[in-house]
């Protein structure tokens, strides 16, 4: 692991990192908040996933999370969204596609399948990285995101269950089987059988689950986002839920877009409600 900067913040730290990927097949860049609680042990973590163009540094700088997650005694562990200069035809043509659209999830066509492994890399690469290198309490781990990050943190606390103790999201894409970006996204990287697709969509999944989050899922959406109704779709994840037995608490706030200005408003919220799960007995 390389360290590629720090900066006191708060009374902890913030720090900026890279490694190599065996799983990527490229470096692979992730940000840390270590609050200064971390000085004396372990503490919770918390991971949050990004959305499209953005990068490892856009949580850090931009959702004004590092004051209260000091006080509450919370690490913030942000990945990148996808692999960098994988040297992909096409992967810089489309903001929604290829670099900065990493959807995580492992692509399984050419050419993408070879770096595109977001979900892999994440999970086999990343959770243990973390838990070697700063003191992260390893059964105090939640997850959340935002928009393509949202899906991220749903769909990745879906698939692996028992590894994340609470989960949220702000503005997630939770039908991507019936949205134009996870259609595109799907399509380039799991095929046209869209049969793959489900296994990568929010709202597919949790309607096979039984109550997996018996603490509850926490969900923000602004209804002047511009991408409700035709990327979003947080009715279905709200119908998915309702036949599932699950907990959610979806929050509909008029006024509100799809940006930074959104999740700073309700990001105490979410740090507090993830601060209770991951330290409840």
């Amino acid at each position: 692991m390389e360290t590629l900067s720090q900066h006191a913040c708060f009374g902890g730290v913030q720090g900026f990192y890279s490694h190599a990927s065996s799983e990527i097949g490229l470096p692979m860049r992730f940000s840390v908040y270590a609050p200064p609680q971390a000085k004396a042990g372990a503490v919770p973590a918390l991971i949050y996933l990004a959305g499209l163009t953005c990068t490892d540094e856009t949580f850090m700088i931009k959702a004004g999370a590092q004051r209260l997650a000091a006080e509450l005694g919370l690490m913030l562990i942000a990945p990148d969204v996808s692999p960098r200069n994988t040297g992909i035809e096409g992967a810089d043509k489309d903001w929604d596609l290829g670099h900065g659209a990493g959807f995580y999830l492992d692509a399984s066509q050419a050419p993408w399948a070879k770096h595109f492994r977001m979900e892999s890399w994440l999970m086999k690469e990343l959770l243990p990285l973390v838990q070697t290198n700063f003191r992260v309490a390893p059964d105090r781990i939640g997850l959340f995101g935002h928009s393509m990050g949202g899906h991220g943190a749903l769909t990745l606390a879906l698939r692996h269950p028992g590894v994340f103790k609470s989960v949220s999201a702000f503005a997630p894409i939770c039908a991507p089987m019936q949205c134009p970006w996870g259609i595109k996204a799907f399509t380039h990287y799991l095929g046209t059988d869209n049969t793959q697709w489900e296994d990568h969509d929010a709202s597919e999944l949790m309607r096979r689950a039984k109550t997996p989050f018996p603490g509850g899922l926490l969900v923000d959406q602004g209804l002047s986002d511009k991408f409700l109704a035709e990327q979003l779709k947080p009715e279905l994840l709200e119908a998915a839920c309702a036949e599932a037995g699950q907990p959610l608490t979806l929050r509909r706030h008029g006024g509100y877009d799809h940006g930074y200005y959104f999740i700073q408003s309700f990001m105490a919220d979410h740090l507090r409600w993830h601060q209770a799960q991951l330290t409840c007995a």
